[in-house]
Formats: structure tokens, sequence, C-alpha cells
């Protein structure tokens, strides 16, 4: 497709307006449309079948690791969302409340769920009792509501999909090492599926999850140098179950707290992928994500045996991809720069010629590289590409973070970076959440996390300069 014309509808240049370019790819590769009701976005089923495929394949992993899907009402009594305070307080500006069933005034408000804390709580205390009935893996696919004033298609928005894992365990030492083993799902998936690299860490108090003993992250860094917190992972320690009285027999006959964990995953996780592999054609997607890996286009239609051949290689292609043959009657360049805007990895193009050759033209989506094979090494040479695609993908992704990560010894400099060469900043903190308010203050960054894989940039606090005990990543954000 020629770089100076697209046959589909323009997008902006992701150079000239990042936000107006994510606009254009959301809506131009019919990911999403808009809703009556403000703030809530109508998945098509090209976005759909991106989540499908991110849901299924996280699914597989979370049984494999011993986890059983649930399902927990919508609606939570107020009641019962105000026995752990602090989670209440960190919710309640964003809370959808229930009043009326019907014409008639409830007794008690019901919450539409932000998150399921509470019921998995509530439903704890009456089903474990014994250290026999230890530990309870749980998780669950839903829809959660926040009432956000500022919405974004699949980064935040009022009503989004995720999944939220509530596990509890007789010690802390093995809610800890759950809470850790499930952000290293995440991890491993944004690697090996998303083609997206991610730091590891822990968050800071300030930026703790509400009721929390310990929130780790792992935060991704966006093609305009924007971070975003692309999952988490929560210890609560034996906090929720003092609250809500879940107890349980130890071996030597004594009544025990359990300790609990959550961790979850949303789709803002098709955000990500957007702008961390998008380019001013329009999606580009990890072929492991992508719902359509191989699309055939065939050439001069109108020519005899043609369309035929198109179909007899998605018949031979299924068996080792997903592909779809295009017989519609666009122009051959139309299809070209849909497909590219919908981000498929491979193009396949045949015609009379290549019928006549015994060959095909395939063209990749991450290089725009075209190249000729034979038919019959035609499904070696796939699986070949699309493994190359999917590699090719996680090293452009991982060279963008580095070359947009800096270091910062005071806040001027930290300031300049983030004005001048926006991306992930490591600087020294002393621990102080003073210092952590003044810096959002001053430049409109925030803390990412506390990276597992600590440096010494310097000895001192990049904002009060005492003495330093921790190396953050520091960044704005989504």
């Amino acid at each position: 497709m020629a770089k100076d014309k697209k046959l589909v509808t323009a997008i902006t240049d992701m150079e000239q307006d990042f936000p107006q370019w994510y606009t254009d790819v959301v809506k131009k590769a019919d990911l999403i449309d808009y809703s009556s009701v403000k703030g809530c976005m109508i998945i098509r089923p090209y976005g759909y079948a991106i989540w499908e495929l991110l849901q299924k394949q996280l699914d597989e992993i979370f049984k494999s690791t011993g986890h059983e899907n649930v399902y927990m009402p919508m609606f939570i009594p107020e009641s019962l969302l105000q026995k752990e305070k602090d989670h209440v307080e960190g919710f309640a500006p964003e809370v959808a409340w229930v009043t009326h069933g019907g014409e008639t005034q409830l007794q008690e408000r019901l919450c539409v769920r932000p998150t399921s804390e509470t019921l998995f709580c509530d439903h704890y205390a009456n089903i474990i009792q014994s250290y026999r009935d230890l530990p309870k893996l749980y998780n669950q696919w839903c829809s959660v509501v926040r009432w956000e004033k500022t919405t974004r298609p699949f980064l935040r928005t009022t009503e989004f999909l995720w999944q939220e894992g509530h596990t509890a365990h007789a010690t802390a030492e093995e809610s800890e090492a759950e809470t850790i083993k499930m952000l290293n799902v995440y991890s491993d998936f944004c690697r090996d599926i998303l083609a997206i690299p991610v730091i590891k860490g822990e968050k800071t108090e300030k930026e703790r999850f509400a009721g929390a003993k310990s929130t780790y992250t792992i935060e991704s860094l966006m093609h305009d140098g924007k971070a975003l917190q692309s999952g988490t992972s929560h210890n609560f320690g034996d906090g929720f179950a003092k609250a809500f009285g879940i107890q349980y027999t130890d071996k030597d006959n004594k009544l025990q707290y359990v300790h609990q964990t959550s961790w979850g995953v949303t789709t803002r996780l098709i955000g990500a992928i957007i702008m961390v592999h998008g380019d001013n054609s329009g999606l580009v997607l990890p072929p492991a994500i992508a719902p359509t890996q191989v699309v055939i286009i065939p050439i001069a239609m109108h020519k005899d045996g043609v369309v035929e051949k198109a179909q007899e290689l998605t018949s031979r292609l299924s068996k080792i991809a997903r592909v779809k043959s295009d017989v519609s009657d666009k122009a051959p360049g139309w299809k070209f720069s849909e497909y590219e805007m919908k981000g498929v990895p491979i193009r396949l193009e045949v015609g009379p010629k290549d019928i006549e050759n015994n060959q095909v033209v395939l063209a990749r989506r991450d290089t725009g590289e075209k190249i000729i094979v034979s038919m019959d090494e035609l499904e070696t040479k796939i699986e070949e590409l699309l493994n190359a695609i999917q590699a090719n993908l996680l090293v452009k992704a991982t060279q963008n973070r580095n070359s947009k990560t800096y270091s910062a010894t005071n806040l001027a400099d930290f300031e300049k970076i983030l004005n001048e060469t926006p991306g992930f900043i490591k600087a020294m903190w002393c621990g102080d959440k003073a210092c952590e308010d003044a810096i959002k203050e001053k430049t409109g960054a925030t803390s990412r996390c506390i990276p597992f894989e600590q440096e010494e940039i310097a000895d001192t606090c990049v904002c009060c300069g005492k003495k330093a005990k921790h190396m953050l990543y520091w960044g704005r954000a989504y």
C-alpha cells in the first residue's frame, strides 16, 4: 500500500496526534463503536474475537495452575461493602448504586460491582471451616462498573470486561507465593502471547490497592512514552478475613484466619496491543492473538481457477493457522489496506501467474516485506513466518521501551526528560509519600513500581536529596 495514499479512510499519524491516532484505529479497524451510554463501548466482533483469544489462552493457564472458574452476582449490598473500611473508601468515588427495583425503593442500596472482594469474602466465610477446605483457588470472568470521569476505549471505560482471581490460603507464605506466581503468569503471557515486555515490581503504599497488604504490578510502555498498568496481583494478608470472619480450624484444632489474594487483567490489554505494536497504517497484531493470522487475497478473480485456488489454500492452511479468504468484489488494493488496518500478520496473494508458477506472494504486516513462496512449501513457510513475526514484534517493543527508559538523579533532569523525551524514568526515592506527592504535583508523573530488579542510580532521593531506599520506575501514565 502506498504510504501517501490509503485506500481505506486515512488515520491520523501517531507522530502528529497520538490520542487521535488511537481513536482512529479502534474505530476504523472495527474494534469498537460508541454506545448511547456515556463512557461505555460496544465491542464489535473483531475486537471481541481478540478478547476471546486472550481469554481462552489465559483461562487455560489458570486452569493448569489449579484455579476453577465461578461466577458471583453483579450486585453487592451496601452493608456487605461497608465491612472492609479501607476497601470502601478506595472505591467510593467510582461506585454506581441501584436504589429502586421497578417503582419500589430498595430498603438497602445495591452497589454494581466495581470488584468482587466482598462477595468472595462473604462466600468464603460460609464454605471454609477446616484446613482441609484450603486452598480455595477461584477465578471469574465478568464485567465491572466504575464511574470514570474521563474515558477512552479499552483503556478506561465505565463498564469493562476482566477476570478477577480470588484465592484463600492457610498461611501468609502461601498467599504471598500465590500473589507472585500470578504476577509471573501475567508477565509471561504479555511477553509470549502479546509480545509486550513488562517491568515487574511492587506498588508504593500510595498506589496500593485499597485494603491490600501489598500490590504487585506489571508495567508496559506505549509507543508515545506513556506507561500502562497492564495487570496487578494483590496480597490481602488476613485483613479481609478478619473483617468478614473467614476462619478455619487448623491441624491442631485451633481457629486461624485465612490469607487471601486477588489478581486481574482487563480489556485494557487490547489497548496495550494497539499502542505498543500499531503503526500509521493501523493495527499490528501478534500472531498468537490475531483472530485472522493469514488472509488470502485472490488477484484477478474473474480468471478461471483463481477463486477455487484461494478456497483450496484456505482449506489447506486452516489446519495450521486461523485463515480466511476474501472473495468479495472489492478491489485488491482496497483489501490490502483493509487488512493492514486490521493488523492481519500475513497476507497471501494468489493470481493466474502465481497458479501457473505454483507459487504465492506472502506479505508480512510487521515489516511490509514480500516474498515469493512455492505452494509445495507453503505450510512450512507460513509457520516459520508467524513465529518470526511474533518474535520480531517482541524485539521491536523491547527496543522501543529500552530506548525510552532514562535515569535521573535530580528533579530538574527528571522534569526535562518527561517534557522532551517521554518514557520510563528510573530514579531513587527515600520512601516518603510527601516526595511521591511532590513529584506528581510538579511533573505529572506517578510512581509506576519498585522493580524487583533494583539498581543504584544514586545515593539520594531524586526529590528531597535524603538517603534513598529504593529505585523506582516513574512516568506519565494512561
